[in-house]
C-alpha cells in the first residue's frame, strides 16, 4: 500500500514538485505497493532503473510510504475509536504527546467541535478505558474529551489518486 505521507517534509514546508511521471508511478504504486519497478516503467514510460531512482526520490521527500496496512482484527486489536479532543491553550504540546503513543495511529487539527482527533487501536475495551482515561485525559492541557467506538468498518482505502 502506498500512502501519501503524513509526516512534515523535509525543508522549507513547501511541497516538493512532481512531475505527470511522478505522480503516474504513485499512482500505479497505490494500484499495487509490490508492483515491479520494470512493471512500473513499461507503464510510465521509463526503465526500471529510472523508476528505482524516482521512487527513492519520493520516499526521501516524504512524498509517499510504502507499507502494509493490515486489518486490525486480525492481528488482536479488537478495538478502534475516534477520540476528539478539546484543548486549554496550546495544542502542539497534546498534539505532540499523542503521536508519542504507540497506540495512536493518527492525529489531526481540526477546526469546529474538537481542537484535535485521535485515531487509536487497542486490544480490548480495557485497553480503551485506560487510554483514553490514564493517559489521554491526564495531558496537560486535555479540557475533555469525546470517544467515538467503531462498531464497523465498512470502508478504508488509500486510493484517493495523486488529484
Amino acid at each position: 500500500m502506498v500512502s501519501r505521507s503524513a509526516e512534515p517534509r523535509p525543508g522549507s514546508g513547501s511541497s516538493p514538485a512532481i512531475d505527470a511521471v511522478s505522480l503516474a508511478i504513485i499512482e500505479q504504486l497505490q494500484e499495487d505497493g509490490r508492483r515491479p519497478y520494470a512493471a512500473i516503467g513499461k507503464a510510465v514510460g521509463l526503465s526500471e532503473a529510472a523508476v528505482r531512482q524516482r521512487v527513492q526520490k519520493l520516499l526521501d521527500q516524504g512524498v509517499m510510504q510504502i507499507v502494509a496496512v493490515t486489518d486490525p482484527l486480525t492481528v488482536g486489536f479488537r478495538r478502534q475509536a475516534m477520540v476528539g479532543i478539546n484543548v486549554e491553550g496550546d495544542l502542539d504540546p497534546v498534539a505532540d504527546a499523542l503521536t508519542g503513543m504507540p497506540e495512536v495511529e493518527y492525529v489531526v487539527v481540526t477546526a469546529g467541535s474538537f481542537d484535535l482527533l485521535a485515531e487509536i487501536v487497542c486490544e480490548d475495551d480495557d485497553h480503551l478505558l485506560e487510554m483514553i482515561n490514564k493517559r489521554i485525559r491526564t495531558l496537560p492541557g486535555v479540557r475533555s474529551t469525546e470517544s467515538f467506538v467503531y462498531l464497523k468498518l465498512k470502508k478504508q482505502t488509500y486510493m484517493w489518486g495523486t488529484r
